[in-house]
C-alpha cells in the first residue's frame, strides 16, 4: 500500500496541495524558530544573548508548534473527506481496513518528509531573517554569527512528519470504519454529527483557555509584563483550538440564525448557500478552522500589547529593552502565525472549492448561471465570515478582558477599534477572495465537462 501511496501522491497532485503547502508553510515556521536554538550553541555569545535566542524559539516556537500541528491535522482530514468516494471505491473493490490505513498513513509521510525537506532552503532565510531583527531592535547583539543545525532540522521534519502521519491515522480510523454507503454519503453531503470525543475535546480546551484566562486575571496580576502575556497569550490559543474543533456545532448555530436574512440577500442562491452550509458543516468547518484562529490570535495579540502602549504613553517614561522586546515577540507572534493560518485558509477554501467543479457544473446544467453559482459560494463564505468572526472574537476577549483586568483594573481596555476593523477586513478579503476566485476558475470548465470529469 506504500506503494500505492506512492502513486497517488505522484498522480494526483493537486488534491494534495493544501495539505503539502500547509506542511510546508508549518515547517518553515518551525525551523526557522528552532534555528535560533542551533544560533545559541555558537562560540562568543553572551549568556543574556544565549536567554534571548532561547526564549525567542521557546516561547514563540511552542506556540508555533501548537497552532501548525492542529492546523496540518485540520487540512488533512478536510483532503481526506474530499476522498470519501474513491475510499468506498476501495472498499468496494475488496481493499481492507488495514490497507486503506496504510495507504493514507503512507501518503501524509510523503507529503511531510517532501514538504520538510523543500522547506529548509526557506527556513534558513527566515531564522537568519529573525535573527537579524533581534539585532537591530538590540535584543542581541548585532554581530552573532548564524547556524542552521540538527535542531532545526529535527524540528521541522520530526514534528512536520508526526503530526501528517497522527493526523492521518486519526482521520483513517475514522474512514475505515465506514461501510461503502455511509462513505458515498459522506462524500456528497457529510456527517451531520459531531463524535463525543471531538466534543469533549473542544469542551476541554475551553476550559484550560478560560482557566488561562482567570490566572491571568488573579494570580499573575501585577506579575512581570513578559509572564502575563504568556499566559494570556495560552488563553487565547487553546481557546481558539476549542472553537475551531467545535466549529461544525457553531456554524450551525450561526446559519440556524441567518437563515431567513441570507436567502433574501440572494434569492435562489442564497437558499442554495444556507441548504449547502447546512449539509456541508463537516467540510465547512475545515476552511472556519483559520478563520477563528486568524482572528483570535490577531485580535488577542494585538490588542495585549496596545493596551500595554497605551500605559507606558500614559506613565510617560520611555521604553525599556524588556518593553522592546516583548513587544518584538508579540509582533512576530502576530506576523508569523497570522501569515500561516491565512496560507491554509486560503489553501482550504481553494481545494474545497475546486473539488466542488462537478457540483457547479450539475446546477448550471439544471439551469443556474454562472452568476448564480459565484453569489451561492459568496453566501456560503459570507456565513464562514460570521462564524470565524463572532467565535474567533470570543477567543481573544478570553485573553484580552483578563489582561486589561491585570494590567489597568478595566474590565474595558482603553484602546482603539482600528484593530479589530483591520483584522475584519483581513478575514473578509481573503475569505471572499480565495472561495469566490476559486468558484469563478472552476465555472470556466464547461458544465458538460465538469459533470463528466
Amino acid at each position: 500500500m506504500f506503494g500505492v501511496a506512492l502513486r497517488s501522491v505522484r498522480s494526483r497532485g493537486s488534491a494534495f496541495l493544501a495539505t503539502f503547502l500547509g506542511m510546508f508553510a508549518g515547517a518553515v515556521i518551525l525551523m526557522s524558530f528552532a534555528s535560533l536554538l542551533d544560533t545559541r550553541n555558537g562560540n562568543g555569545i553572551s549568556a543574556a544573548d544565549k536567554d534571548t535566542l532561547a526564549t525567542m524559539a521557546m516561547v514563540i516556537g511552542s506556540l508555533a508548534l501548537v497552532i501548525v500541528t492542529f492546523a496540518v491535522f485540520s487540512t488533512l482530514t478536510l483532503t481526506v473527506r474530499q476522498r470519501s468516494a474513491e475510499m468506498a471505491l476501495l472498499k468496494s473493490v475488496g481493499a481492507t481496513p488495514g490497507q486503506v490505513s496504510r495507504m493514507i498513513v503512507g501518503e501524509a509521510a510523503v507529503l511531510a518528509v517532501v514538504a520538510a525537506v523543500l522547506a529548509m532552503p526557506v527556513a534558513v532565510l527566515g531564522g537568519w531573517g529573525l535573527l537579524k531583527m533581534l539585532g537591530s531592535s538590540n535584543r542581541v547583539a548585532g554581530d552573532i554569527t548564524y547556524h542552521f543545525g540538527p535542531t532545526a532540522i529535527g524540528v521541522g521534519v520530526g514534528v512536520t512528519l508526526i503530526a501528517g502521519v497522527a493526523g492521518a491515522a486519526l482521520t483513517a480510523r475514522r474512514t475505515v470504519r465506514m461501510t461503502v454507503t455511509e462513505s458515498l454519503t459522506d462524500a456528497s453531503v457529510g456527517s451531520a454529527r459531531m463524535s463525543r470525543k471531538r466534543v469533549i475535546a473542544g469542551w476541554v480546551f475551553l476550559a484550560i483557555g478560560l482557566d488561562c484566562g482567570i490566572l491571568t486575571a488573579t494570580l499573575f496580576k501585577g506579575k512581570g509584563l513578559g509572564t502575563t502575556q504568556s499566559v494570556a497569550g495560552e488563553a487565547v490559543i487553546w481557546s481558539a483550538i476549542g472553537m475551531a474543533v467545535l466549529s461544525p456545532a457553531l456554524i450551525r448555530v450561526v446559519i440556524s440564525a441567518l437563515a431567513t436574512p441570507l436567502r433574501r440577500l440572494g434569492g435562489a442562491s442564497g437558499y442554495l448557500g444556507v441548504l449547502n452550509v447546512r449539509q456541508r458543516t463537516q467540510q465547512m468547518a475545515g476552511a472556519l478552522t483559520p478563520i477563528i484562529l486568524f482572528t483570535a490570535l490577531g485580535s488577542g495579540t494585538l490588542y495585549m500589547q496596545s493596551i500595554d502602549n497605551s500605559l507606558l504613553a500614559a506613565s510617560g517614561r520611555a521604553a525599556t529593552g524588556d518593553d522592546k522586546g516583548v513587544e518584538t515577540l508579540n509582533y512576530v507572534v502576530v506576523g508569523v502565525i497570522c501569515v500561516f493560518a491565512a496560507i491554509v485558509l486560503i489553501n482550504s477554501l481553494v481545494s474545497a472549492t475546486i473539488y466542488r467543479r462537478r457540483e457547479f457544473g450539475q446546477q448550471r446544467l439544471v439551469g443556474s448561471t454562472p452568476p448564480q453559482v459565484l453569489r451561492m459560494v459568496s453566501i456560503e463564505g459570507v456565513a464562514l465570515i460570521l462564524t470565524g468572526l463572532v467565535f474567533g472574537s470570543i477567543a481573544g476577549l478570553v485573553a484580552v478582558i483578563p489582561y486589561s483586568i491585570a494590567r489597568t483594573d478595566s474590565v474595558i481596555p482603553d484602546t482603539t477599534i482600528g484593530i479589530y476593523l483591520a483584522v475584519v477586513a483581513a478575514v473578509v478579503v481573503l475569505t471572499l477572495g480565495a472561495s469566490v476566485g476559486a468558484a469563478r476558475r472552476a465555472i470556466r470548465i464547461p458544465a458538460v465537462e465538469a459533470v463528466a470529469a
